[in-house]
């Protein structure tokens, strides 16, 4: 943490405004505006949709103008998208703010990882992502805890005094970040204080070079993988309890928050576990992890009503674990293969693996659970274990990050 604290400050402050509106956003606009329910999730989506480009546009800016200064422009854009919120009352209107605070997040989050790779040494990636994992997790949790406290004793009232918090936290995080200066910025700043920091020069190739980058290509297909596995939250998990096992809906909500609760208070303990361990196998275990999870909560179907909540907890467990493991090592692995100067583009594309994943995820899972509730699972299983051949030729070229 020595001299990075504003590194780790930012993306807690980032995390606990996100927080405060992330459960609330349709209520918000809601309250606000005549838009049916509908409407507002048409609204929601097409901004959605708009911004899935922009990861491959802040890729270049990234290696031109420098991660931090992407960084401080994101998190700026974002918090001028809030103040949007508070003006919007059409359906336009709704999509604009939307997608001027998604353009903020996807430029965020192509910028940040690189940022970090400049401001920490390589041998302790691992620790610091997942450090920020943690951090994440506990800030959205606290913003979501204080956010449902104000509405259950102010009502939505409180709705746009929440937003405007939200717009501060984004601001103060651009401004924790601007103050500051990573160890390569201070190498290559001029001594005159009055000279510009000079563009960077991308490697020849652009996208083409990182496209044929077999190795980075493969790992980005691996986390595919992982990010549908991370839709059990928001696609699988609340219907299977509720229509198969039978269980109260607010089943589900317990299971995130002991998730959230366990990555928030272990995650450094199992990183720390695991360091000096090769990141492939880390990766290994934890897709073998997942795919032990997943059969749990497909048998859970067949067991008898007092297994499966206990089950469930159990399976809950072993996924997070797994999460705790894969997901540190790839953040780290995406910004430790590509050569410095192409770092923003292949972040991008990095990026656009929760964005393939996120798109295809919704249909595939709830059709194919319309069709048999084991078949999800079986899925999520089977490209689990795929993971183990994808990962075991890139062995030689993935370096340890422990050492």
């Amino acid at each position: 943490m020595r001299g990075r604290g504003w590194l780790l400050g930012a993306a807690v402050i980032d995390s606990v405004g996100s927080g405060f509106v992330y459960a609330f956003a349709v209520v918000f606009f809601l309250t606000r505006s005549d838009l049916s329910l509908a409407q507002v999730g048409l609204a929601l989506t097409l901004a959605q949709l708009l911004v899935l480009p922009m990861p491959t546009l802040t890729g270049p800016l990234t290696d031109r103008w420098g991660a931090r200064r992407v960084t401080v422009i994101a998190n700026i854009v974002s918090a001028s998208g809030f103040v949007g919120y508070l003006a919007a009352s059409s359906f336009w209107e709704v999509v604009a703010a939307a997608f001027t605070v998604q353009v903020g997040v996807a430029a965020y989050w192509t910028a940040y990882s690189p940022l970090v790779a400049e401001a920490v040494p390589s041998s302790d990636l691992n620790r610091w992502f997942g450090m920020i994992n943690a951090a994440r997790n506990a800030g959205v949790g606290i913003g979501g805890a204080v956010s449902g406290l104000a509405l259950a004793t102010a009502g939505t009232s409180v709705l746009d005094w929440l937003v405007a918090a939200n717009v501060a936290s984004y601001l103060l995080a651009a401004a924790l970040v601007g103050g500051r200066r990573t160890p390569a910025e201070r190498v290559s700043r001029p001594a005159s204080p009055g000279h510009p920091l000079p563009a960077r020069r991308p490697r020849a190739g652009g996208y083409r070079a990182v496209l044929a980058d077999r190795a980075f290509i493969v790992l980005v297909g691996i986390n595919v993988v992982f990010v549908l596995g991370t839709l059990v939250w928001s696609v699988l998990l609340a219907v299977y309890v509720v229509d198969v096992l039978h269980e109260r809906a607010w089943l589900a909500g317990a299971l995130l928050a002991l998730n959230t609760a366990l990555i928030a208070g272990l995650q450094t303990l199992v990183v720390r576990g695991v360091e000096r361990r090769r990141t492939t196998r880390v990766i290994a275990v934890a897709a073998i992890m997942n795919a032990v999870a997943f059969v749990a909560f497909w048998a859970l179907g067949a067991a008898p009503s007092w297994v499966v909540v206990p089950g469930l907890v159990l399976a809950v467990g072993i996924y997070t674990v797994a999460e705790m493991l894969h997901s540190p090592a790839l953040s780290a692995l995406s910004v430790v293969l590509p050569p410095p100067e192409l770092r923003g583009r292949y972040q991008a594309l990095f990026q656009m693996s929760w964005t393939i994943g996120g798109a295809i995820g919704p249909a595939l899972f709830t059709t194919l659970l319309a069709i048999d509730d084991a078949l999800p699972w079986l899925l999520l299983c089977a490209l689990s274990l795929l993971v183990l051949p994808a990962i075991r030729p890139l062995e030689h070229r993935i370096p340890s990050l422990s050492t």
